[in-house]
């Protein structure tokens, strides 16, 4: 099942190339959630099979990032993030995205770039204190270039071994979506 999901996502990521890696992190930086931990590796696996660049895959990794960090940016800094309480899975991010902000002050940009629970969702706070538009569009370059580097490398090393990968897919894919549904089912029983 879900070794057919991986093989369907890398050929629509294969199929769009560049400009769908840059909307997919786009969209995810945005607050929508399509991890990069999933979109970045299935990059890396095509640089590994030859049908990519390493470095356009970078930058359109980080460029993505850049405008959907800009997006929530403006969100932040216009609405706040007090509409997206309701979305159970951003609440609780938004919420140690806060506190990481009110910790760390404007290094919570670039430290929540390589800070997977944070990532996405420190530009709402950014935005929110008015962070410099400059610095916050550095911070976040500077933090995505990293990030994106790992995961491309990653999936060319998957790529490597993607028949010993694969074999354990499916069981990581059943604990992953019983884990979702508890935590789903919590959530939702503290809400009433």
């Amino acid at each position: 099942m879900i070794r057919a999901v991986v093989e369907a996502l890398i050929g629509v990521i294969h199929e769009g190339s560049y400009p769908l890696v840059f909307l997919l992190m786009t969209l995810e930086s945005a607050l929508i959630p399509i991890p990069s931990e999933v979109v970045m590796p299935f990059t890396g696996f095509l640089v590994q099979a030859g049908r990519m660049d390493y470095w356009l895959s970078v930058a359109s990794g980080v460029a993505g990032n850049l405008v959907g960090s800009l997006i929530a940016y403006y969100i932040g800094l216009k609405v706040g993030w007090k509409p997206l309480k309701r979305v159970p899975l951003l609440e609780m991010k938004i919420g140690h995205a806060e506190s990481f902000m009110d910790r760390y002050g404007r290094w919570a940009v670039l430290l929540g770039r390589v800070t997977p629970a944070i990532r996405t969702v420190i530009s709402l706070p950014a935005g929110m204190s008015e962070m410099g538009i400059g610095e916050f569009i550095a911070f976040t370059v500077m933090g995505s270039i990293p990030w994106n580097m790992a995961l491309v490398y990653s999936g060319m090393v998957l790529g490597e071994h993607w028949e010993v990968v694969s074999e354990y897919l499916d069981a990581a894919a059943v604990l992953i979506i019983l884990l979702i549904l508890v935590y789903l089912a919590v959530t939702l029983m503290n809400r009433e």
